[in-house]
């Protein structure tokens, strides 16, 4: 069997679209569920070492969303190239599309380091016999060491960044789509050819 340009293209949308739901929905459930969780449990310690541990067993998978994400794009924009000249408006949505997706990657990167200085810092001040008072893995009390509420801070910024550029990814996306529907083609492409 031979793969035709609509079979890569069907290939692409499918490892594309799987990889921008691993990569959106763990980072919301980690949003939601995992940086939250600690606060069920007593010491201040045990509530980063939870969310630590749980990042660290998802980080692979996130990043093989992430990657099939970006892999998936670059080949959509290889099959779409004659869409993007002829047909007005898919061009730029796929570039600010693109230009999300490797935002995503990097807030993502800075999310999964400023969780590691998180852990870092709380156990230096765990071995110096400090408490470690925090609400969560991500929201500090009064009483938590400055450096260690400084990357809290940090977290919480990327950790809502990251589900918000993999969201606007998805439905740049869902745009790009509809814009193969015979009429949107059609209505694309006169637009170019006939503009305002």
């Amino acid at each position: 069997m031979q793969l035709t340009a609509t079979d890569n293209h069907a290939v692409a949308q499918a490892v594309h679209d799987v990889g921008s739901a691993l990569w959106f929905g763990g980072t919301v459930m980690g949003v939601a569920g995992v940086n939250k969780s600690g606060s069920d449990l007593q010491q201040g310690i045990d509530r980063i070492r939870v969310a630590e541990s749980a990042w660290g067993r998802f980080s692979p998978a996130q990043w093989l969303g992430i990657g099939a994400t970006l892999l998936g794009g670059l080949q959509l924009a290889r099959v779409g190239g004659r869409r993007m000249a002829l047909q007005k408006g898919f061009g730029t949505v796929g570039a600010v599309k693109a230009g999300i997706a490797v935002a995503g990657a990097a807030a993502s990167a800075y999310s999964a380091y400023c969780g590691k200085r998180i852990g870092q810092v709380a156990e230096e001040a765990h071995r110096r016999g400090d408490q470690v008072e925090v609400r969560d893995a991500t929201l500090s009390t009064e009483r938590t060491p400055a450096d260690l509420a400084m990357w809290q801070r940090r977290q919480r910024i990327a950790q809502y960044a990251v589900p918000l550029l993999a969201g606007a990814n998805i439905v740049c996306g869902s745009y790009l789509v509809q814009s193969y529907r015979v009429g949107a083609t059609s209505k694309g492409v006169l637009r170019r050819l006939l503009p305002d």
